[in-house]
């Protein structure tokens, strides 16, 4: 399977945010992918006053990715989207996941909320405006069993054990990680994710500047299950590929069992 991660510098202008993120994803058919992975809100990132209305799974978000999946010919994973919520005060953070024919394989919503407070730096209460799922979701991708979450998830390694005993190989992160967190600790979780669980992690960001006064990481990447980055996007808006070898992944497994010698106390 060819993966390929997409980096985007989604703004508040939904429609262009659309329509970049349709052009990455072209790009990353042209380079042979199997599956498209893109960052996390890929609809909106500004103000809160100008969040669009959040919509349903099968709402005009869903139906433009889905639409070009099937052009394509490619899976898709849509980053997330503001899926409407519970409740009129809160939304739900989702991912959405299509196959070659456009059809909708999956949904996740994120279960851990960004809610830091570090003074003169960051104050963001996600939970004030999105509700967490509770689901954790594998999905069948061509054979290819594929865990997925959503950004800050990334801090809680026992969702990616959950996948991983699921039967996950694949892990991915559609994310926004913030660049005063993401230069110290966005390719070590990563890398330890993928080491952890030995499986291949997949993980797409966020680049550049988004109102108000808000900076992403970027350095989208993909890492094989020993750690080792396999490719990783520049600090700018676009793609990187590779290949996932499943066979290196079930060697891993074999010759440092480490999933298999695992013991609960």
């Amino acid at each position: 399977m060819r993966v390929a991660v997409c980096q985007l510098n989604a703004r508040d202008d939904r429609a262009a945010n659309l329509v970049a993120a349709g052009e990455l994803l072209k790009k990353a058919a042209a380079a042979g992918a199997d599956l498209a992975v893109l960052p996390e809100y890929v609809d909106y990132l500004g103000p809160a006053a100008g969040v669009p209305k959040p919509e349903p799974v099968d709402g005009e978000f869903a139906a433009f990715f889905a639409t070009t999946a099937r052009a394509l010919g490619m899976w898709v994973l849509a980053g997330s989207f503001h899926e409407t919520g519970p409740d009129p005060e809160r939304t739900y953070n989702t991912s959405l996941v299509f196959d070659r024919d456009g059809e909708l394989a999956a949904s996740y919503r994120k279960i851990h909320l960004y809610d830091v407070e570090i003074p003169g730096r960051v104050s963001y209460q996600e939970s004030r405006s999105v509700a967490p799922g509770t689901e954790s979701v594998v999905v069948n991708v061509e054979g290819v069993p594929v865990g997925l979450s959503i950004c800050y998830d990334l801090r809680f390694p026992e969702l990616y054990r959950r996948l991983a005993i699921d039967g996950a190989q694949v892990l991915v992160v559609p994310a926004a990680f913030m660049l005063h967190t993401g230069r110290d600790h966005w390719e070590v979780l990563l890398r330890a994710r993928a080491i952890e669980n030995q499986c291949y992690v997949v993980a797409a960001g966020q680049i550049g500047d988004h109102d108000p006064g808000r900076t992403c990481f970027g350095r989208s990447m993909v890492i094989d299950p020993w750690g080792t980055v396999l490719a990783q996007a520049p600090d700018a808006v676009g793609i990187a590929v590779a290949d996932i070898d499943l066979a290196r992944l079930a060697t891993i497994r074999q010759e440092l069992p480490s999933l298999a010698n695992r013991r609960l106390v």
